[in-house]
């Protein structure tokens, strides 16, 4: 099969996250089992114009703030002539219409939407943009299929107009066998951790809020990931009398990544909505539990009371409760740990991408205009 996905980044992209990262696990098995697979994607200051990752060639074109701009173009003049047999679009913010590039079958991706919650992360006027874009998709893409990464996803688009019988929900995998639990290696002091992109939306300052709270003194929290939003953080940490606390790692390799996973008594994960919450799966993959807020996406990533705690969105009070509940019983980190592990090795890459191709050869099969 000939696949050409389209997003905004790549995994070599410093803006990449979870998107990028269940883009290469995909579709790089699809290129290794013989498939050719081409992304179009953004280029960055100092990016190659092309690259060759996972066995997909990679082709940059503007930037995160040109690429809908160029990316048609760019796929009419330099692509279009090697006759795909679907154009895979990961729908992620702004959507690109590329069942409107032409005749080829289109499937689209989508890990999640923004809705009122772009708000919470962009300038009013980029924001509304989004929002308003947004609600264009049932029109802009009618007829065509989609796949979900959590029926969470899948309820958004049918509530924005998507017929359910279009839309394929296909669980995000994760690297099990890279992701392990490993004895001895756990904190000796209660340790919590965040690990992610550092933007508005994701919650790390309510996070911070609710560490202020704890009653346990010699509890710590680790941040881990980059973004525009780290200032602003690392301000909050010190009005809130933290710096003796919180230790931020930065941008870190996925070898550091699993080393503090391992450590930690839990993850905390407090946005109000996500595509799935792949670092929550793979703490519990690494015998940790994950604190998360119930919002979309991310209740379908732990089981509550047996895996690791939900806790209402933006309730700090009982964020807090939860650390602190984790952070006076190491029985229980290591009883929800263990749980964790056996729910997390039910999900696999493997599995994703075997069920991806199936979908995209139905896709292919029934052909353009079939979805209606």
């Amino acid at each position: 099969m000939r696949i050409l996905v389209v997003n905004w980044n790549d995994r070599e992209n410093p803006f990449g996250g979870g998107a990028e990262v269940h883009l290469h696990e995909i579709f790089g098995r699809l290129a290794a089992s013989g498939n050719r697979v081409d992304l179009l994607a953004s280029g960055w200051n100092g990016s190659s114009p092309r690259g060759f990752i996972d066995g997909i060639d990679v082709h940059r074109v503007g930037t995160r703030y040109t690429f809908p701009f160029h990316a048609r173009r760019y796929y009419h003049e330099r692509l279009a002539a090697k006759q795909y047999d679907v154009i895979v679009e990961d729908l992620n913010k702004i959507p690109l219409y590329t069942p409107r590039w032409g005749k080829t079958q289109v499937m689209v991706v989508v890990h999640h939407l923004f809705g009122p919650t772009i708000f919470r992360e962009a300038a009013p006027p980029m924001a509304a943009a989004v929002w308003i874009a947004e609600r264009g998709i049932s029109s802009a893409y009618r007829g065509i299929p989609f796949e979900a990464v959590s029926q969470s996803t899948a309820d958004d688009l049918a509530s924005r107009g998507i017929p359910q019988k279009n839309v394929r929900v296909i669980h995000n995998g994760m690297d099990t066998g890279f992701f392990t639990p490993a004895a001895g290696t756990r904190s000796p002091f209660p340790l919590f951790s965040y690990v992610g992109r550092l933007k508005r939306y994701k919650g790390v300052n309510l996070i911070l809020q609710a560490f202020a709270k704890i009653k346990s003194p010699n509890a710590r929290l680790e941040i881990a990931g980059a973004g525009e939003f780290r200032d602003e953080l690392e301000q909050l940490t010190d009005r809130l009398g933290l710096r003796d606390r919180v230790r931020f790692r930065g941008f870190i390799s996925a070898e550091e990544k699993r080393d503090l996973l391992r450590r930690s008594w839990a993850t905390v994960f407090a946005s109000p909505k996500e595509g799935w919450g792949l670092t929550n799966l793979e703490a519990q993959a690494c015998g940790t539990p994950a604190i998360a807020s119930n919002s979309p996406g991310l209740s379908e990533s732990l089981i509550d009371g047996k895996t690791g705690i939900l806790v209402p969105h933006g309730d700090t009070t009982a964020l807090a409760a939860a650390i602190d509940r984790l952070a006076g019983s190491p029985n229980l980190v290591e009883k929800l740990g263990s749980a964790g592990r056996r729910f997390a090795e039910g999900f696999t890459w493997d599995r994703a991408a075997a069920e991806t191709f199936m979908h995209l050869e139905q896709v292919v099969q029934r052909g353009t205009g079939q979805w209606k």
